[in-house]
């Protein structure tokens, strides 16, 4: 249903310029960036040539059939534009041009009337007010974003095209990528339920990752991701929760939004998973496509009281539940010369502050092979025993050894962690150096276990 806007074979942008930080020079350059994929054509009656590329005055002037059309221009032209690709039949539009709902009645109308003319003619619309869409492993960038994210299995949809930028060059510096990138916008045909059933279908997509401002269709939507949130996590982050919000919610997205509390309950009822914030988002997301889903039953492991406490705390916050540490594991333990016998017994698993890299591998072992424990959070602080490059590195062999094993790390620190940073980025070893994310980050694991 959406290979025209996803995979197509041609694409035409209508008000492509070079004109330095332009909307229209961004979309040229990001379409550029697959050329070899795609016919790209460039609208432009007043210029012959943008990028070094012939232009034509009109999408009808093009011979070729178009699959997607990009439209970048004032809104007041965008009812004629539309008639233009109607009658060339292109298949599907992305209107990124703002000035529409958003902005009231007389905003209203006008989109109204695009509406009309692109259904008439059987074209299937994204937007109007959007950043447009990216789909990396078809080396599409079919947006004014600033960066091309690299591929993965994250399906990111977004009311905020702003959003898209941030989370995109965030995931450029922390080596993850996405599957789909959408910017919906004012939603005046396809709508947040279509990319939704379209990402529970697309073989790349693992995780579905939505940022929202408002519903349309709000008990449509609870009833489609109920079905998605069986078979692919759907996380989502709910912007303009106060009184004083909703109101730019309205005059962001052209839609009226309503308490937060009912948004959180319906959440629930659906099987999704909300975040309060965006690194709560991208962390919770990133970790779905990393680590498996588990059941509730966890283990802590710490050389340091302290943090073994906070991690308690965080973990009756979540609802995760700790694990009782079984004779046969204490015994396994104990019998190590390498871990100090003053050691806790029970979890937390606290191995103290002279824990070396030999007692981290000996205790760490022994919880994963507990059959009744199916995560582990291992905990680091800096004592003058810790190489925490040695103990990323066990960590890293023994999750090639218990895959199906979940392992969230939270090495607290900083220049002496640096390496073992490095270890775990490379390696996409989740570590993260607030308890109280690693504990959430768990808890998401055990949310999706069916």
């Amino acid at each position: 249903m959406f290979e025209m806007f996803f995979n197509p074979k041609s694409v035409a942008l209508i008000g492509a310029t070079d004109r330095k930080d332009s909307v229209g020079a961004g979309i040229c350059r990001n379409l550029l960036e697959g050329k070899e994929k795609r016919e790209i054509y460039f609208i432009n009656p007043y210029r012959k040539k943008v990028f070094g590329i012939k232009t034509f005055k009109n999408i009808q002037d093009i011979q070729k059939p178009i699959d997607l059309a990009i439209i970048a221009v004032p809104a007041k032209i965008v009812p004629q534009v539309a008639k233009d690709c109607a009658q060339k039949k292109v298949k599907g539009v992305i209107i990124i041009s703002a000035g529409f709902a958003e902005i009231g009645e007389k905003g209203k109308k006008l989109q109204d009337e695009v509406l009309a003319i692109l259904k008439k003619g059987g074209v299937r619309l994204i937007g109007p007010n959007c950043l447009g869409i990216i789909r990396p492993s078809q080396k599409l960038n079919a947006s004014f974003a600033p960066l091309t994210p690299q591929k993965g299995e994250i399906a990111l949809i977004s009311q905020s095209g702003a959003i898209i930028d941030s989370l995109v060059d965030k995931s450029l510096t922390e080596n993850f990528g996405f599957s789909l990138v959408i910017s919906y916008g004012n939603e005046a045909d396809l709508k947040l339920i279509d990319f939704l059933e379209y990402a529970k279908e697309d073989s790349e997509t693992k995780v579905v990752t939505i940022y929202l401002e408002s519903l349309k269709e709000g008990s449509e939507f609870i009833k489609v991701a109920k079905e998605i949130s069986k078979r692919k996590p759907i996380i989502i982050l709910k912007g303009g929760r106060g009184k004083i919000t909703q109101k730019a919610v309205q005059s962001h997205t052209g839609s009226l939004t309503t308490d937060s509390i009912l948004y959180s309950i319906a959440f629930k009822k659906a099987g999704i998973f909300e975040v309060n914030n965006l690194t709560e988002l991208m962390n919770v997301s990133k970790a779905l496509t990393l680590e498996p889903k588990i059941k509730n039953e966890i283990a802590i492991l710490t050389n340091g009281g302290g943090l073994g406490i906070l991690l308690t705390d965080s973990c009756e916050k979540y609802g995760l539940n700790l694990a009782k540490i079984s004779k046969e594991t204490i015994s396994k333990i104990d019998k190590s010369l390498l871990v100090n016998k003053n050691w806790s017994k029970k979890n937390p698993v606290d191995i103290v502050g002279d824990a070396t890299e030999k007692s981290y591998y000996i205790a760490l072992k022994s919880l994963l092979e507990q059959k009744n424990i199916s995560g582990v959070i291992v905990a680091q602080s800096v004592q003058v025993m810790t190489k925490p490059d040695k103990n990323a590195k066990i960590v890293l062999e023994l999750k090639k050894e218990y895959p199906e094993k979940a392992i969230v790390c939270c090495f607290v620190g900083g220049q002496i962690n640096k390496r073992a940073e490095k270890i775990f980025e490379r390696n996409k070893i989740l570590n993260f150096q607030e308890p109280e994310m690693a504990a959430l980050v768990m808890k998401s694991l055990t949310y999706f276990k069916k």
